[in-house]
């Protein structure tokens, strides 16, 4: 379900012209980086503290949507 959460995410381009960078990592989270807008597949949006932020993908996180480096001792891998 945070799979598809986490694609089913709105993000949203802030209003300045600063284009966010998003990065999937190999075996490891999704990273947001810049000003962006993030949502859940019901349009809640979803706080944010930091500028970048690490999306989780093994969907083991104790701190959903965001990551907690648990892929690492699950050993999670992606199909890339």
């Amino acid at each position: 379900m945070v799979k598809r959460r986490i694609v089913a995410a709105v993000i949203e381009r802030a209003m300045n012209d600063e284009t966010p960078i998003i990065t999937p990592y190999p075996d490891g989270p999704i990273v947001v980086r810049g000003e962006v807008e993030l949502r859940a597949a019901d349009g809640t949006p979803i706080p944010r503290k930091r500028r970048t932020v690490a999306l989780c993908r093994c969907g083991l996180s104790s701190i959903k949507p965001f990551c907690d480096g648990t892929h690492k001792a699950a050993g999670f891998r992606t199909d890339d």
